[in-house]
């Protein structure tokens, strides 16, 4: 049996020159039309490639499913302040009572209590547990974060993304994804 796939399902997973994703979460991924244009720029080596083959009237390829850059890009030491990366570092779960359901994110201090928009005292709240605690503070309403806000590193958010993979994962892509993790005995 033959499955026709269309080049438009064909993403490439790109790596840095050291053969690590440039991100895990969301996973670093190309289209393969900016895939080609990157090969055809010698900006990147192909690693792997798929079955499906694009022709133009001078040129003919097999798509590229995994890419790695020719010069390495230095990973940030920093991640961003962003509500994503606050859910990532929080699992996509609240705080208060675990649930994964109508995420927003609450002020451990409220502002209105001097508390700062900072990665210390922001935390996932779902939207029923940050109306319950409103402008409070923890002890007043016996509301605590499971766990204590804090700044996560880059590899922290990695490690946290490796638990949320897409909805597909190419087989071309696995020993790339999972090389670095522990194995168990």
């Amino acid at each position: 049996m033959t499955i026709h796939v269309s080049p438009e399902a064909c993403p490439a997973l790109v790596l840095n020159a050291d053969f690590r994703p440039l991100s895990y979460y969301p996973l670093s991924l190309w289209s393969w039309q900016d895939a080609i244009k990157a090969v055809c720029l010698d900006r990147v080596n192909i690693v792997s490639q798929y079955d499906t083959i694009i022709h133009s009237p001078s040129f003919e390829m097999r798509l590229p499913s995994v890419v790695s850059l020719r010069d390495y890009v230095k990973p940030a030491r920093n991640p961003a302040f962003t509500r994503f990366n606050v859910f990532l570092r929080d699992r996509f779960t609240c705080q208060y009572c675990g649930s994964r359901e109508d995420l927003t994110f609450d002020h451990v201090i409220p502002r209105s209590k001097g508390g700062q928009t900072t990665w210390e005292n922001v935390v996932a709240a779902c939207a029923p547990c940050n109306l319950r605690k409103a402008n409070r503070m923890p002890s007043e309403i016996r509301m605590f974060p499971h766990q204590a806000p804090y700044h996560p590193s880059v590899h922290d958010l990695h490690n946290n993304g490796r638990a949320f993979p897409p909805n597909h994962l190419h087989q071309s892509w696995l020993d790339y994804l999972y090389w670095d993790i522990e194995l168990e005995p």
